[in-house]
């Protein structure tokens, strides 16, 4: 019984503890930081006073995303606070149709972030002028530019949209 009561009253801690230590699968790369770019970085740690209810990609794999310490698997699109998974599995399967949530959803986001997996790739001007008919600015970048890019543009409370392909697709 007083071991239980031991087990029972360590628990907390213990949760604390490992919530802090959350280990990196051995593959996962963090995404790059832009503090040494601007002096103010260097005065003011931005990057960690992030609302918790605000999404922020903190690393990459070949395979998927970590976003707020959840790991997702395959391509994710993020809009607000939401973070779905996306069905195009390489950049020729982006079409106007895996983008159609857009046509529906108030506020449009003024930007669309597009991370095209390990390389930029050249968008179909047909794609081009439907994100355009929706109200949406495009940024094609790689996924891991395109998910450095998204954590910035969020932090600074724009309205901003991410479609992710996993950083190991070339195609």
């Amino acid at each position: 019984m007083a071991a239980r009561q031991r087990v029972v009253a360590t628990l907390p801690t213990l949760i604390r503890a490992l919530r802090k230590e959350s280990p990196k699968p051995p593959n996962q790369r963090s995404l790059p930081s832009l503090r040494r770019a601007f002096s103010l970085y260097d005065q003011i740690n931005l990057i960690n006073n992030v609302p918790e209810d605000q999404l922020r990609f903190q690393g990459y794999t070949d395979e998927g995303f970590t976003v707020n310490e959840v790991t997702y698997e395959g391509s994710v699109l993020c809009v607000g606070n939401l973070v779905m998974s996306w069905s195009p599995k390489n950049f020729s399967e982006i079409t106007a149709d895996s983008l159609s949530i857009f046509q529906i959803m108030r506020p449009i986001p003024e930007i669309l972030i597009l991370g095209c997996g390990r390389y930029i790739q050249h968008v179909d001007p047909e794609l081009r002028r439907f994100i355009r008919s929706t109200g949406m600015k495009l940024e094609a970048l790689d996924s891991r530019n395109a998910a450095s890019t998204y954590n910035i543009l969020n932090e600074e409370g724009r309205v901003v949209a991410a479609a992710l392909l996993p950083y190991g697709v070339s195609s």
